[in-house]
């Protein structure tokens, strides 16, 4: 864990000693070369310290967690650590570098402020103490850690020896502790036995805790027996290649004891080849459990001989990468346990003896809120069952358990095999996901968090590093994706096309992750201050509900870097104006939702901050002082009371993402139901900006949008017919946009924009379309890569049926119409939209008829139809989409409804309806 936070020291001592940084040291300190030349030499010292520490500290492992004198030391590190990355920023600061973040430091003239500020003797001087600490430290750890640290057993050995016995449990468990798998069994039991006689890879896949091995170990017990030979391997990521092959060897071979006993002396070459050897002629079942990469399922399926007899090879696994190596539909995803299942499984273990497992009357209540909480994770239940069998069974002593659950899965021994299990799945992340991983669980319990949000906010935290070609959030959402795959984060909703859109972490990750963060002074939650935790050195500070008992108790103001809001408070902040004076060095001030009218002059002061988010708060005006802070990458006004920009907004050249729209009409019937804001002179100046929404489009600004040629997401208010030249020939220098919006000032302007975007997935036209667009304008066609999946034209007003011209692109997985057609019929003909998972028509007037014919549409999941008041028949062939997973009339009358519920194509269907007022 204190690796996280010596890396992020080691990455900002990198950015103060590369060579530009140097350069500007040099220039703005030139008759301080002396100091400059010592600090920047401590400063390399320190890095090599910390690093080597840093590489120490990932081989540790779970082993020697509790052990006070070892977490003493680690406690220390941490301080020296965070006063470490404290000096740098104060030394950037200094300055005024850029780095590779796209951050430039300000720097005032003459540095009026020098005396809230180190000077560069203090700051060497300071530096030369934290190079001494880590020396000390070091000699501290090489005299007194050693002697409780037990030598005999390396930290490889010893995670491959903690997951070893987790998987013998989890093997050893009868048959009556298995619940509701019966459908999981049956298919594997079913890809066992069919007739392919090629040999076929199975992987069951989940988070750690799911019973994976205990399935695998019931299906194999059952099944070995219809195989000629069959063997079970423990796999860990530190495996031993030939520790393995001997394995199945000893498995393989126990019946023939004299090739057995040759096999002992043979070399590695000769073990493979008497196992091929073996293998051949024979119909084998091999299980390798909890394997971890995918080269390490390479590096043994390679022993095993490919004979066309029907063997089966089964992997257990946390990781999809791994997963994936599987045959072809063969993966087997186990899911948490619903709640039925949960509490059959929960009453089995803890009343074994009642009739049917009943539970106690009185403690059903409290019973059913602690089984809730281990969120569906057989071994959470299974282990606080044990936890509670041994206990009275009285309400007060299952309520005090229940009060105190967090506590008793961080600390209670009895539940060692759930933090076990849990944490090996930790250890094993890389360290640059260990701190992705660590923030997202000081979020709420079951929050729901969103990809766009989160990766901007991981690089503003300085998370994130530059990989070759690709941009810090395309490297952002591979972190993200990879933290789902290994089963750290729980997918909860894809987008139509295939991206992450939103996820949450397990409660019992959870509550172990939290833990990490407290204890090692990452962050601190919520829930940590409400339990009078009040003097932790938290650098973060996530808050659910801002209550002025949280914002007068905490103590460590000065240290903290991030503060986030994650609810919708009613509560003033009255904490920001201490922050923006005390919290120096503040990197994210996230206060979405909260009512605060005003943001102090102050917040120009905090020359570290890079992302400000004022989403639905009822600011009205930002202070001229946001000027100063050129450090900024994400500003987010959205939904705000402001309602102009500072004209020094255009001095933050490093702005990534800037958020400024308003929703003037929530239900979206106005064509304007969007509001932005103007640039004022100098849009020019922000060309590192990824996404802009919303510009309110002038003159000025036309002049200037071409050389915003970082953009990926843009969205036009106000835009008149006249505009649409100057604007597509700005669109062409744009090679990343991937989201275009264009709201036309009134239903007269046309919005004519000929220009083909090679990297355009998403298109959303507000206004009049020319007739013949859809076949003329590049936007429409699928042609040189131009691959759009979401389409969405509003107020169009075209007068022909514009699915044929449509159809040609048939990536499309998403498509809207709102007000965008004014004839009488359209037609969904075969082969159209093959990918189509989202269609939605609404306020088309005269619409009667709707025809689907078959084969039109084969992936549709969700279907609107909404305020079609011409329609009065049920759209023929609808039967040919059935069954959806949503199909919604909305605003139809009581005929209509009428002639729904009588309609056979969609019976038994799950309808969503509602009638016009």
């Amino acid at each position: 864990m204190a690796e996280i936070v010596i890396l992020l020291a080691i990455k900002k001592i990198g950015i103060a000693l590369a060579c530009r940084a140097a350069n500007q040291a040099n220039v703005q300190f030139g008759k301080y070369k002396a100091q400059l030349q010592e600090l920047h030499g401590s400063m390399g010292r320190v890095a090599r310290e910390l690093r080597i520490m840093h590489d120490v500290l990932c081989h540790m492992d779970i082993r020697n967690r509790n052990n006070q004198v070892y977490d003493g030391w680690l406690e220390e590190v941490q301080k020296v650590a965070h006063v470490m990355e404290d000096m740098v920023d104060e030394y950037l600061y200094l300055v005024g570098q850029e780095h590779d973040m796209g951050s430039c430091f300000y720097l005032k003239k003459g540095f009026r402020k020098s005396r809230s500020l180190l000077s560069m003797n203090q700051l060497a001087f300071k530096v030369k103490e934290i190079e001494k600490d880590l020396s000390h430290l070091s000699e501290t750890n090489k005299r007194w850690v050693p002697m409780t640290i037990s030598g005999a057993t390396s930290s490889c050995d010893y995670i491959v020896k903690r997951g070893q016995d987790l998987a013998n449990i989890s093997r050893s468990l009868d048959e009556e502790d298995l619940v509701g798998v019966d459908e999981n069994r049956e298919k594997l039991e079913q890809w066992l036995a069919d007739d392919d006689l090629e040999r076929s890879v199975i992987a069951l896949l989940g988070m750690g805790g799911l019973g994976k091995t205990t399935l695998a170990a019931n299906v194999y017990r059952n099944e070995r027996n219809k195989f000629q030979c069959h063997a079970w391997v423990s796999i860990s990521q530190t495996y031993s290649r030939e520790a393995v092959l001997r394995n199945i060897c000893k498995e393989l071979l126990k019946d023939d004891v004299s090739v057995l006993s040759k096999s002992a002396a043979m070399d590695i070459t000769c073990l493979e080849e008497t196992l091929k050897s073996f293998l051949e002629q024979r119909k084998y079942l091999i299980i390798f459990d909890d394997v971890w990469t995918p080269e390490t399922f390479d590096d043994l399926s390679r022993m095993l001989i490919h004979n066309d007899k029907g063997s089966r090879l089964i992997i257990t696994t946390r990781e999809g990468d791994v997963a994936a190596l599987a045959s072809p539909r063969h993966i087997l995803t186990l899911e948490a346990l619903p709640e039925d299942k949960a509490w059959d499984l929960f009453c089995k273990k803890i009343f074994p003896k009642e009739t049917n497992h009943d539970c106690h009357a009185e403690l059903k209540p409290l019973s059913r809120e602690i089984v809730g909480r281990c969120k569906g994770l057989p071994l959470a239940i299974v282990s606080v069952a044990g936890l509670l069998r041994v206990r009275e069974k009285t309400v007060e002593e299952w309520r005090r358990i229940n009060n105190q659950l967090s506590w008793e899965i961080i600390n209670n021994s009895r539940l060692d095999h759930i933090r076990n299990v849990l944490h090996l799945s930790f250890i094993y992340l890389p360290t640059h996901l260990k701190s992705c991983f660590l923030y997202c669980s000081l979020f709420p319990e079951d929050y729901l968090l969103k990809r766009k949000q989160l990766v901007r906010l991981w690089i503003a935290e300085g998370f994130i590093e530059g990989r070759g070609g690709s941009t810090l959030e395309e490297v952002a959402e591979g972190y993200l994706k990879e933290l789902v795959d290994r089963n750290m984060l729980q997918l909860v909703e894809m987008n139509s096309f295939g991206r992450i859109k939103e996820f949450k972490m397990h409660d019992i990750l959870r509550e172990l992750a939290v833990d990490l963060c407290q204890k090692n002074c990452f962050g601190v939650t919520q829930e940590a201050k409400c339990e009078g935790s009040l003097e932790m050195d938290g650098r973060r500070l996530i808050l659910d509900k801002i209550n002025n008992d949280v914002q007068q108790s905490f103590s460590g103001l000065h240290q903290l870097r991030s503060v986030i809001t994650s609810g919708h408070g009613k509560s003033p902040f009255t904490l920001l104006p201490l922050l923006c004076k005390e919290s120096r060095y503040m990197t994210v001030l996230e206060l979405s939702g909260i009512p605060i009218k005003k943001i102090p002059d102050a917040i120009g002061d905090l020359f570290n901050l890079r992302h400000l988010g004022l989403r639905n708060s009822k600011v009205k005006m930002l202070p001229r002082s946001v000027e100063k802070l050129s450090n900024l990458l994400t500003l987010d006004l959205c939904k705000s009371d402001i309602h102009e920009l500072p004209s020094g907004i255009v001095k933050l050249k490093k702005l990534r993402h800037l958020f400024v729209e308003k929703i003037m009409d929530p239900d979206w019937r106005n064509i304007n139901h969007l509001s932005g804001m103007c640039i004022p002179n100098g849009l020019g100046n922000l060309t590192n900006l990824q996404t802009l929404q919303a510009l309110q489009v002038q003159d000025e600004s036309l002049r200037h949008l071409g050389e915003l040629r970082q953009l990926k997401s843009l969205r036009l208010l106000n835009v008149k017919g006249i505009y649409c030249g100057r604007i597509s020939e700005s669109l062409v220098q744009m090679r990343h946009l991937s989201l275009l919006s264009v709201n036309a000032s009134d239903g007269n302007e046309v919005l004519l924009l000929n220009v083909l975007l090679p990297s355009l997935q998403k298109l959303r036209l507000r206004g009049r379309l020319a007739e013949g667009a859809l076949d003329e304008s590049p936007l429409f066609q699928a042609v040189e890569g131009q691959n759009l999946y979401e389409l969405v034209l509003s107020w169009s007003q075209l007068t022909e049926d514009p699915l044929p011209s449509l159809s040609r692109l048939s990536s499309l997985t998403r498509l809207h119409f709102t007000r965008a057609y004014t004839g009488e019929h359209l037609s969904l003909l075969t082969g159209w939209f093959p990918k189509l998972k989202v269609l939605s028509l609404t306020d088309l007037p005269n619409l009667k008829r709707l025809e689907i014919q078959q084969g039109a549409m084969g992936s549709l999941e969700h279907l609107f139809l909404i305020r079609l008041s011409s329609m009065t028949e049920v759209p023929p062939g609808i039967e040919f989409v059935m069954p959806l997973e949503y199909l919604g009339f909305h605003e139809i009358t009581g005929d209509f409804l009428s002639l729904l519920r009588h309609c056979s194509a969609i019976r038994g269907t799950r309808l969503r309806y509602s009638l016009r007022d």
